[in-house]
């Protein structure tokens, strides 16, 4: 009896962007010769960066890089998730906000008068927001940029319908197998490797940095004891705070640090 042929259909996946640097981008047209190989697991019917035969949905999987920032964004996000079987964001722009949330804590009216010439011309946000914010995410990939190994690995997992193997302990663990000395306990250095999720080889305390979590919060923080045990030994209160909103701004567990750093009180629930 003859087999029955095997669905050789490839799942579609688009790669959008939204407000960031593209380096989450860059990332995945950096993999090279893994690229061409995912190419033969997958088919990008939508890639900006790579294309300019951009297809319309439904997508098998959507890979989003960058935070909400405009009204518009807002629309795009919403359609999107609606095109989409699944969506994955990669990067500490989508998955936290990204250095732009910094304006998050200031008068965003001010800034656009400082910054623009014709600041009733911009049609922005006052706040920079991650996607899950939005709409529901299967699958976050933090870093600035994100791992390359770990990017793979998560399109592949999600493509195929498998959860993504991807790292969940700290930094100071990959920065003890590389044999990096302390810059903590060395060089009397500020560094937020304790709580940071690992995944970028620990490369700053490598070249004698601490970390700045660009990787954002590990599974599980001790926030208050990483500031009291090592951050106000070195820095003040409001100095703390202002090395926790780097990457991750709009992460809860930074979030939360500063203001209990700063006194301040959470939002009030709507």
């Amino acid at each position: 009896m003859e087999k029955p042929m095997k669905n050789l259909t490839k799942p579609t996946v688009a790669v959008v962007k939204f407000a960031s640097c593209d380096g989450c981008q860059l990332t995945l047209l950096n993999c090279e010769e893994d690229l061409l190989a995912l190419a033969d697991r997958i088919e990008f019917t939508h890639f900006a960066e790579a294309s300019s035969d951009l297809r319309p949905g439904p997508y098998d999987l959507a890979i989003v890089e960058g935070s909400i920032s405009t009204p518009k964004d807002l629309l795009r996000i919403v359609e999107l998730r609606a095109q989409s079987k699944k969506l994955i964001t990669i990067g500490a722009c989508a998955t936290a906000g990204g250095v732009q949330a910094l304006r998050n804590f200031a008068d965003f009216e001010e800034f656009k008068k400082a910054v623009y010439a014709s600041p009733e011309m911009i049609d922005s946000l006052a706040a920079s927001t991650p996607i899950a914010q939005h709409v529901q995410v299967d699958f976050e990939l933090r870093g600035c940029p994100v791992d390359k190994h770990q990017l793979i690995e998560v399109v592949l997992a999600m493509a195929s319908g498998r959860r993504p193997k991807t790292s969940t302990e700290c930094v100071c663990q990959p920065c003890k197998r590389r044999g990096t000395v302390c810059v903590v306990v060395a060089q009397k250095k500020a560094c937020l490797g304790p709580v940071t999720q690992a995944g970028c080889g620990a490369i700053c305390p490598a070249y004698d940095r601490g970390c700045y979590a660009c990787f954002g919060p590990a599974s599980e923080t001790n926030m208050q004891a990483l500031s009291d045990g090592l951050l106000l030994s070195k820095m003040s209160n409001s100095q703390a705070a202002m090395f926790l909103q780097s990457f991750h701004p709009a992460s809860p567990e930074f979030q939360g640090e500063r203001r209990r750093l700063l006194q301040i009180q959470p939002p009030a629930r709507s």
